[in-house]
Formats: structure tokens, C-alpha cells, sequence
């Protein structure tokens, strides 16, 4: 299913490797709006590698994330073998959550640690990386899901529609230009990865 999603015409698989730490948007361009922008701009600030997939406008299919196998996918086999940690950034719309941003992914050390950073970065935000406190479908606990794929394990950061520049919340805002909470979250990102302990660089 995965490869299948990236032959289809106008997909985008693009991946750099820097650091041992990673971000993934592999929902990115028209279906999950906004998350490989935030992926890049905060993997590039801290020095990190990242993996994305953009659909094109016209297209939007969501391949579940335990069908996203690296198997089917040389660049995404190469970042999961290269990374110890990651975050995988998604998008997601739910009643009642407008203004949250959920933690889920096996690493709860990490998830508490990318916690408190986005708590001071996002005061008006609801950060929830208590696990018992996600809804299932947004827990990303699978173990086929890329986030627990690799060594150390990671996040899954779904965002709601507001953090990432959406919705009528933003009405008259200049396309193309990041919100002040977007840029916010992606400060709160970087400074969650580079307060860690420094990644190795091969």
C-alpha cells in the first residue's frame, strides 16, 4: 500500500540525514496540512534528520500508519536504520481539542520531556502526554507504526487544525506565512531537541 502511495504521480517522498535525532511527516501536503513544514523547519533548526511524504492538492489518501513499512521504501528503511529517536508530526481534528496537542509514541520519557518545552512554549495550549488521557486512535503505541521503529523508540505529536495555521481561527491571515502559534510550537520543538543530550553525527 505504502509504495503504492509513493508512485502515485505528484507524491513527494523527500528525506535528509543529519543527527541521530529524527522527524517524520509522512501524512504531509494536501491530507495532514502543514506537518512536513513544521517537520523541516524544526529538524533544519536543530540539526536534525527528517523524512517527509507530500501528496499533491488534487490527492489525498491516508495510508494508516502501521502500513507505512519500510520495506517499501529504501529512504524510509535508510532514516529508520540511521535515527535513534524521532517525532513524528500528524495532523489531526477531533470535537473538544481545538486547542490540544497530544504525545503519544512508546518513548513517555521523551513525550514528558517534548511536554514540558511545549507547555513554556504554548501556554494557551492544552499539552497532553499522559497516555491514559489520548484517544486510541491517536495514541501511536503500534509497534509497526515508523515512531516505535526505531532504536530508541519516539513521539507521535498530532496536532490540531489552530497550531498549524488552520481553520476559522485564522481567517485573514496572509497565506503561506506561518502563525505565531505555529512558529511557537516549532520553537518549542527545537528547544526540546537541543536541550537533550547531543546527538551523534556519523
Amino acid at each position: 500500500m505504502f509504495a503504492r502511495l509513493l508512485g502515485h504521480p505528484g507524491v513527494v517522498e523527500h528525506m535528509e540525514l543529519r543527527s541521530r535525532f529524527g522527524f517524520l511527516a509522512f501524512h504531509g501536503g494536501s491530507l495532514e496540512r502543514a506537518t512536513e513544514d513544521i517537520a523541516n523547519a524544526a529538524a533544519a533548526r536543530c540539526g536534525a534528520s527528517v523524512y517527509t511524504v507530500v501528496q499533491p492538492s488534487e490527492f489525498r489518501w491516508h495510508v494508516p500508519s502501521t502500513r507505512v513499512d519500510p520495506s517499501e521504501s529504501s529512504r524510509l528503511a535508510e532514516f529508520v536504520d540511521h535515527v535513534d529517536t524521532v517525532i513524528a508530526v500528524h495532523g489531526f481534528g477531533r470535537m473538544g481539542y481545538f486547542t490540544s496537542v497530544l504525545l503519544g509514541g512508546q518513548n513517555r520519557e521523551l513525550a514528558s520531556h517534548v511536554g514540558s518545552h511545549l507547555r513554556a512554549a504554548m501556554p494557551h495550549y492544552d499539552i497532553v502526554d499522559d497516555l491514559e488521557k489520548i484517544p486510541r486512535t491517536y495514541r501511536g503505541v503500534h509497534p509497526d507504526n515508523p515512531v516505535n521503529l526505531v532504536r530508541a523508540k519516539g513521539v507521535q505529536l498530532e496536532l490540531s487544525p489552530r497550531i498549524r495555521g488552520l481553520g476559522p481561527y485564522w481567517i485573514g491571515w496572509e497565506p503561506g506565512r506561518r502563525t505565531p502559534h505555529t512558529e511557537a510550537l516549532i520553537d518549542g520543538l527545537v528547544h526540546a531537541v537541543q536541550s537533550l543530550a547531543a546527538p551523534r553525527v556519523d
